[in-house]
């Protein structure tokens, strides 16, 4: 059952990724290059700031082995390829799209040099190369994008109607799975244990605590790279956990799923409620 699941978790992120490259154009992409300082400033976040913050907590919390090795393997495994479909319209779809497309590309030289900054602390003998990297983001992230942008280009009214449909059901799809994959594996949250899901929770605040602050003056943008320094690539992750000695990749998957929803929920009802409160109050009276 857990494979079928598995395949079936991958092919509606497939889905859901596709269905944002439908509404996806090549403005929206280089919206960032185009902002060096703004770029410069989430790439410092999600690529130094959260996992230097992780090996600082993994340093003064006495974490068992396992659950020390699940935070830095999150940490390291930045990029969000699923940030349009938390934010919804809240985060703003062009500084979105734009994020998860230039995090993801970083993501090809920087998670390697991490990886074997991982294995020295570990004292493991471990490689992840560019390429292996390169390749795992084409084919789940680069490919459905570029597919669902050229489909967009072809079809434009077509795509505006069955876009939001389409993602909708590969959301539902992708809930119901990640349940289902939690319900068939209960038993790990007792690997793990409550102080670490209470520790992984703090690196996920921590995160988001980042991306809010060097977000900039624009609201949206801020929203997003909050959310997406407490997103971590799932893909990445689970090459780099099955590389290292302790946590099983369905722990970290299971965990991680259960405490970025913990964090982001509240954060982003909160950056709802002030967005209201902002368009009521520069609304004409």
């Amino acid at each position: 059952m857990t494979p079928v699941l598995l395949i079936a978790i991958k092919v509606s992120v497939a889905v859901l990724i596709l269905a944002i490259g439908l509404g996806a154009t090549l403005q929206d992409l280089l919206y960032l290059w185009r902002r060096p300082r703004l770029l410069l400033r989430a790439l410092l976040a999600m690529y130094v700031l959260v996992p230097a913050a992780a090996f600082l907590l993994v340093k003064v919390w006495p974490l068992p082995p396992g659950v020390k090795a699940a935070l830095l393997v999150l940490a390291v495994s930045a990029g969000a390829p699923l940030l349009p479909r938390k934010l919804g319209k809240l985060g703003g779809s062009t500084f979105t799209v734009s994020l998860v497309v230039a995090t993801s590309l970083v993501a090809i030289v920087v998670v390697p040099i991490w990886i074997g900054l991982l294995a020295r602390h570990f004292n493991v003998a471990l490689e992840l190369s560019p390429v292996a990297v390169a390749w795992m983001i084409v084919k789940a992230f680069l490919l459905p994008l570029a597919v669902g942008m050229a489909l967009g280009a072809a079809a434009p009214a077509f795509t505006a109607r069955y876009a939001n449909q389409l993602a909708a059901i590969a959301g539902i799809a992708l809930t119901v799975g990640a349940l289902a994959l939690l319900a068939l594996h209960w038993d790990i949250f007792l690997a793990v244990s409550w102080d670490g899901l209470a520790s992984l929770l703090v690196l996920m605040l921590i995160a988001m605590a980042i991306g809010h602050v060097l977000g900039g003056p624009e609201p949206s943008d801020r929203t997003a790279l909050a959310v997406a320094c407490a997103t971590r690539h799932i893909g990445i992750a689970a090459i780099v956990a099955s590389m290292l000695p302790g946590p099983r990749t369905i722990v970290i998957l299971a965990v991680y799923v259960l405490a970025s929803t913990l964090v982001a929920l509240p954060y982003l009802r909160w950056r709802r409620s002030v967005a209201q409160a902002q368009g009521s109050l520069t609304a004409p009276s």
